[in-house]
């Protein structure tokens, strides 16, 4: 069995703290950009299924949007390898200037698109290509900017990597608020041609600020690999099964976060209930990310990764199916944004901690490469898919409008057994 990378391998050079602001701030704007235009993407999802995916049945051009949607995440695992690469091959920052750059222009070719009634068949088409664009790009960006983190201060892995979360929790707090704002003050015709398109294009404006910050930060402690070496076929040869926990150890988290921005269609489709109740509850939600996420890391790094994250594990795995059988029976206003605060206030609990415990799976000459890869696999799998897996599953009379809590259930398993593992096998004897 592939042992895993020991904790004391992260190298001990750390920049001034004076430094730290900045470089949380300039690595965590890429995962801002990224998680906004997830959040908007799915937040809106009804709109831009009549955009760009027109038919006579709601239910199959919303299927298709949400295809569309974790279709383009396939391309993440191919800009994790190669961003993931290029990062241990030539430094982080270089990677992460590219990635931004590539991240910015998908946003703005999306929010720009002419509709089908416009171009026709090419409006989908084109939809798609710029989500790929953006696939491969924000595929590199975790790994390299986590890599980074943690490179940059060892001694709090935890509470420096949860900023990566956190930045994803004020992303969706922005996508939650445009849905309110916007669902509020413009009628259905105005959003559906055209304010649906505002949020998209406010996100673009991170872009330049992030390419700003990047480019006059410096570079990552860790060395780049040697000329000689080959990132990715180490991690392939040499690290298959550390890929693979660190897969199951963000499934329960990203399954939870895109199910939590499919709120607002469940919200419609499934509960007939106006749409800013879904959005209010996914504004909850994305509070608790951004004030619990950087806790979690720091109670993370005093009481141990592994026994932290079981505790919460299973206090997840608890609660998913008992909330969304309350949501099924009850569903209120209240009741609707109670719950998925619960919801989201246990994934924060546990996101916060998972960056940091990827991070010490592997080794720092393939860490950004191993990160990006697992992580987009698992997002890509457990979380791209998650809302068309989910509106596909409730399509089936046995399962209905629970399709939410036995999809979690399921994946919540996964993640456990993940953890189990990873305490009993790390090379150093404790999380």
């Amino acid at each position: 069995m592939t042992t895993l990378a020991p904790a004391e391998g992260i190298p001990q050079t750390v920049p001034e703290k004076k430094n730290i602001t900045r470089l949380v701030v300039a690595t965590s704007l890429g995962n801002a950009l990224e998680w906004f235009d997830i959040s908007v993407y799915a937040f809106f999802a009804v709109y831009l299924s009549r955009a760009f995916f027109p038919n006579d049945n709601p239910t199959t051009s919303l299927l298709l949007t949400f295809g569309t949607f974790g279709l383009t995440f396939l391309a993440r695992p191919v800009g994790g390898l190669l961003l993931g690469a290029y990062a241990d091959r030539h430094g982080r920052k270089a990677s992460l200037l590219l990635s931004i750059a590539m991240m910015t222009f998908g946003t703005l070719a999306v929010g720009c698109m002419p509709t089908f009634d416009k171009i026709g068949v090419w409006a989908p088409l084109l939809v798609i290509v710029a989500r790929l664009v953006q696939g491969f790009s924000a595929g590199g960006e975790f790994g390299s900017s986590t890599a980074f983190l943690v490179e940059h201060m060892p001694g709090r892995r935890g509470f420096v990597a949860s900023w990566q979360f956190a930045s994803q929790g004020i992303s969706s707090l922005l996508g939650s608020g445009f849905g309110v704002l916007l669902s509020s003050t413009l009628t259905e015709t105005e959003l559906q041609t055209w304010g649906w398109r505002i949020p998209f294009l406010f996100g673009v404006l991170i872009g330049p600020i992030g390419l700003y910050i990047r480019n006059n930060i410096e570079d990552a402690t860790a060395p780049p690999a040697a000329e000689h070496d080959t990132p990715v076929r180490n991690v392939f040869t040499q690290q298959k099964f550390p890929v693979l926990l660190a897969v199951g150890v963000i499934a329960a988290a990203t399954a939870v976060n895109y199910l939590i921005i499919y709120m607002p269609t469940y919200v419609v489709k499934t509960l007939n209930l106006p749409q800013i109740i879904g959005y209010l509850a996914a504004f909850a939600a994305a509070i608790a990310a951004i004030t619990l996420n950087p806790v979690a890391g720091a109670i993370s790094d005093r009481v141990g990764r592994t026994p932290y994250m079981i505790t919460i594990g299973v206090l997840l795995l608890s609660a998913v199916f008992p909330l969304y059988l309350l949501l099924a029976s009850k569903p209120s206003g209240p009741i609707i944004v109670l719950a998925v605060l619960l919801l989201g206030s246990l994934k924060a609990l546990y996101l916060g901690a998972v960056a940091a415990l990827m991070s010490e799976l592997f080794p720092a000459g393939t860490r950004a490469t191993g990160l990006g890869l697992s992580y987009n696999i698992g997002v890509t799998v457990f979380g791209g898919m998650g809302p068309a897996t989910v509106t596909w599953l409730g399509t089936f009379a046995v399962i209905g409008d629970l399709a939410p809590g036995y999809y979690l259930t399921v994946v919540c398993l996964f993640s456990l057994w993940a953890l189990i593992t990873i305490h009993r096998t790390r090379a150093n004897g404790h999380a």
